[in-house]
């Protein structure tokens, strides 16, 4: 019998698994998210910065591959009202927002019919996006890998945001978490599902490139680097990467400001249609760059020394799913009465 996972997160989408495959922007292409619905778990979409035509391209493409829930990513730092509308008419039922005040975005979607999750990294912003009328909290704790919202350890974080917003509101984990371990824990602190980026970065789907994922596998827990380098693009936004050259040589000239940094400006790589990628650029290292990759943003959270090889989606959701499971009911029989 296939496994299913009864939390308030599986039973409000409607799906077996607690299991969100973060949306890691241009890495997550439908061919990702699809397999991550098909296997049993959440697969997610990065609409933040596409055009149009491209919404329309990728939502059509998930429809080819899954008929199960999925959801869209939009980043609020910039306008997203348009992309919005235009995935509701296009049958999106579920949206992420992340990085700024959902607010006036939330009557849109549920007028839509749809679901909205945000991210937070405190308890009192989860009590206030509540209040505002988010359906699901995402706690993304200091841990996590890309763009971090918050300061809080997972540990701490996530019991205080369940404390919270109380048993109505799920509350999905991210930060810290790439097995099965990871997944059985956030459960147990409460969590209703566990959001995980840097291990669906090392799947077979994902559009990262051939380097980036050699450094991903190659890399400790140890091996990261918070705070607010790779900016070009996204100023004043603290992020967790791989730390690199350039994060060594910003800190050996004294951490100076943009604009006063060792190499700005120098172009490292550059995609198939002649676009260039700046040394500090804010950027996913995809499969279609040329140049330093070593050089460029290498996101990545402190799971990221428990990813040891590239694997299917399909294949990261079961050991998940399977993993936590197990641990969950072996853990069950340390209790004695």
């Amino acid at each position: 019998m296939a496994l299913a996972f009864d939390t308030a997160f599986c039973r409000l989408l409607g799906i077996p698994l607690p299991i969100v495959q973060a949306p890691i922007g241009g890495l997550a292409t439908p061919e990702v998210a699809a397999a991550a619905s098909e296997a049993g778990a959440l697969g997610m979409l990065a609409m933040t910065w596409a055009e149009p035509k491209d919404i329309d391209t990728k939502l059509a493409q998930m429809r080819e591959r899954t008929d199960r829930p999925f959801g869209v990513n939009l980043i609020l730092r910039t306008e997203q009202e348009e992309r919005l509308r235009r995935c509701l008419d296009q049958g999106v039922r579920l949206f992420s927002f992340f990085w700024g005040d959902p607010a006036p975005l939330i009557p849109i979607a549920h007028q839509g019919g749809a679901l909205v999750m945000h991210t937070v990294g405190s308890a009192e912003e989860a009590r206030r996006m509540v209040d505002t009328g988010v359906d699901i909290v995402v706690a993304q704790a200091w841990e996590a890998g890309g763009h971090v919202w918050g300061e809080v350890a997972t540990m701490a974080l996530v019991p205080a945001v369940v404390d919270a917003v109380g048993d109505a509101i799920p509350v999905i984990a991210a930060g810290g978490i790439a097995d099965g371990r990871g997944l059985a824990a956030v459960l147990t602190l409460g969590a209703s599902a566990g959001w995980l980026g840097t291990r669906f970065a090392a799947s077979t789907e994902a559009q990262s490139h051939p380097r980036y994922r050699e450094l991903l596998l190659a890399a400790a827990e140890t091996s990261t680097y918070y705070g607010t380098v790779f900016d070009g693009g996204w100023p004043d936004a603290p992020h967790r990467t791989l730390r690199n050259q350039t994060i060594e040589a910003w800190l050996e000239a004294g951490s100076p400001p943009s604009g006063q940094r060792p190499g700005e400006g120098e172009v490292l790589a550059t995609d198939t249609g002649g676009g260039e990628v700046l040394r500090y650029q804010s950027t996913s290292p995809r499969q279609e760059l040329s140049g330093d990759i070593d050089a460029l943003s290498l996101w990545a959270g402190q799971s990221v020394g428990l990813v040891n090889e590239i694997l299917p989606v399909r294949e990261i959701v079961d050991q998940l799913a399977t993993e936590a499971a197990a641990v969950l009911e072996e853990r069950a029989g340390l209790v004695r009465r």
